[in-house]
């Protein structure tokens, strides 16, 4: 179920999450509104968000351990991070165009929302916390369905 206690993975993990949104506020796509978004998938993904940091902080079960065949949960969900990382960096090296905000990377779609929510599942696994595995879900059904909502707009409004 999970140890409750402080994980410095999980700051680790947040830090790599927040600041390039942090610094995306300032560089948005042209034209970006999220006046349209689903109401319940909004909500799903505020939850998810909320429930997901908590997970994160709050369950030392996700720093560092013995290695194990486990370990290779922990290396799958940075090795995710790593590419949500190189991700951003395409982002803020391109025109920041509505395309390019929405794109994929190396085949995965919506890769800005698919990753970093496989990322934190996949800490859950490592981890072993059910809680965390559940709050990415949550997650990934809000965050992840607004980008595709917002894609289909795209592809719509191009059509």
């Amino acid at each position: 179920m999970g140890h409750f206690g402080f994980s410095y993975t999980g700051l680790i993990y947040l830090l790599m999450l927040f600041i390039p949104n942090i610094i995306w506020a300032r560089n948005m796509p042209q034209g970006y509104t999220a006046e349209r978004e689903n109401k319940i998938l909004l909500a799903l993904e505020r939850i998810g968000e909320g429930l997901t940091c908590y997970c994160a902080l709050l369950f030392s079960d996700f720093n560092l351990q013995e290695p194990s065949g486990w370990s290779w949960w922990l290396a799958a969900s940075f090795l995710l991070m790593l590419l949500y990382e190189m991700w951003w960096i395409r982002y803020f090296r391109s025109q920041r165009q509505m395309e390019d905000f929405y794109s994929s990377l190396w085949g995965i779609p919506l890769a800005g929302a698919t990753l970093p929510v496989a990322a934190f599942f996949l800490l859950g696994v490592y981890g072993r916390v059910v809680w965390m595995m559940l709050s990415s879900v949550v997650l990934g059904i809000g965050h992840i369905g607004i980008h595709l909502q917002h894609k289909r707009q795209l592809q719509k409004n191009k059509s």
